[in-house]
């Protein structure tokens, strides 16, 4: 987005280089990545920088209401998905904008959506440094994924305090379905690494009680203490199949890092609660009084979804009226991405998830890092980017 470094970028990449890049971090974990890591990171220039920063605020303004829980409290579209003992502020937060351009032709941040659930916190680092270490004859140093001069030696160590705090790291786990299977693999590995905690599948999760434990690679019991939580409910509802002695819904002696209620309560349901320049008009379909007579100009999202299942995007009035379950459905303004990222070919389009984390030391939360999603098609997601380059996966650097 800043032309000068994204011309200087684009002269100096070549397939060689960014082939060395993705063996570099295929080969960090002895893992092959399976999702697609874009040719770029992006430059963010200061005035876009500060514009996300005040939707954040903006934002966070609503969920630090007094009222928050009593606003969302619908978000929860079966009783039996509530867990007991919920805290009093979601530990991580996700905000994800599409870049646009106002009417005055200027890039601006618009809303796509927002989750209270952790993101790929410590992959996103690694891909900084692989950024760098193979383009960063062209990345100025004064540019950085973090913001307010935060730099790796705080974030790091920031993350480690709200994760492990002055728990002995043996008994916090990061949980999830075969997470050996997921595509987001390569960040439990990282997490791992810098943690030293174990990551473990859902159905290796054994109950006593209220306490928790696992067998080490010994056969040793270790009790758990606390649960870096990477499950997301979509799957784990679908599966069925899964053999477990654990139920979210059960009371246990465990402290959730961060508590899954907040993955509902910060959800796509939040979003008619906003309002703002930097967000767009959004309906509980249920609640709309008159179907927009516009509909080419808005999506159709269903709440409980994930990575895009079920979005529709050229949504018509018999649509909407075959739709038995409302309540599970928005209907929200449609985006106007812009294709700013000057590539080899067409220009690409982008979204950035502003990654936040609660500060337990100053009960704020903050910006932390970034994630990035760049686009060639009618959407950001793999099935509308096939055979597209310089598209996938990356991450903002922020002048």
């Amino acid at each position: 987005m800043i032309k000068p470094i994204r011309d200087a970028y684009n002269a100096n990449f070549s397939e060689e280089k960014y082939k060395a890049f993705l063996k570099d971090i295929d080969d960090t974990f002895n893992y092959h990545v399976p999702f697609k890591i874009a040719e770029t990171p992006v430059f963010i220039p200061n005035v876009l920088k500060q514009k996300l920063i005040d939707a954040c605020n903006d934002i966070m303004t609503v969920i630090n209401k007094p009222n928050f829980k009593q606003l969302t409290d619908g978000a929860f579209f079966d009783t039996n998905t509530i867990v007991p003992n919920e805290d009093n502020h979601a530990k991580f937060i996700q905000l994800d904008f599409g870049i646009c351009r106002d009417s005055q032709g200027q890039l601006t941040p618009k809303l796509i959506e927002l989750q209270g659930f952790p993101s790929l916190y410590y992959f996103q680092e690694l891909l900084g440094n692989k950024y760098r270490t193979h383009f960063g004859n062209v990345i100025p140093k004064g540019f950085s994924q973090h913001l307010n001069g935060m730099t790796s030696d705080d974030y790091l160590p920031l993350l480690k305090q709200e994760i492990i705090g002055n728990t002995d790291p043996k008994h916090v786990i990061l949980l999830e379905i075969e997470p050996e299977k997921q595509a987001t693999a390569i960040d439990f590995y990282a997490t791992a690494e810098k943690l030293g905690i174990k990551v473990l599948c859902i159905t290796h999760l054994k109950k006593r009680g209220k306490s928790l434990f696992y067998f080490d690679e010994n056969g040793e019991e270790v009790g758990v203490l606390k649960i870096y939580n990477r499950i997301i409910f979509d799957e784990l509802h679908q599966r069925t199949d899964l053999k477990t002695e654990f139920s979210f819904q059960d009371e246990i002696d465990a402290e959730w890092i961060g508590h899954p209620n907040w993955f509902y309560r910060i959800s796509k349901y939040t979003m008619p609660l906003l309002k703002g320049d930097y967000v767009p008009k959004s309906y509980y379909l249920d609640q709309l009084e008159s179907i927009p007579t516009d509909l080419e100009n808005y999506v159709l999202k269903p709440l409980y979804s994930f990575a895009g299942a079920g979005v529709q995007i050229h949504v018509t009035k018999s649509m909407i009226d075959d739709i038995t379950n409302k309540s599970n459905y928005l209907l929200q303004e449609k985006v106007a991405y812009a294709p700013v990222i000057e590539t080899m070919d067409e220009p690409a389009k982008c979204e950035i998830r502003m990654m936040m984390l609660h500060n337990s030391k100053t009960n704020k939360t903050e910006i932390v890092s970034n994630l990035m999603r760049l686009s060639k098609g009618e959407m950001v997601g793999v099935k509308y980017n096939k055979d597209k380059t310089w598209v996938g996966g990356s991450t903002g650097f922020f002048e």
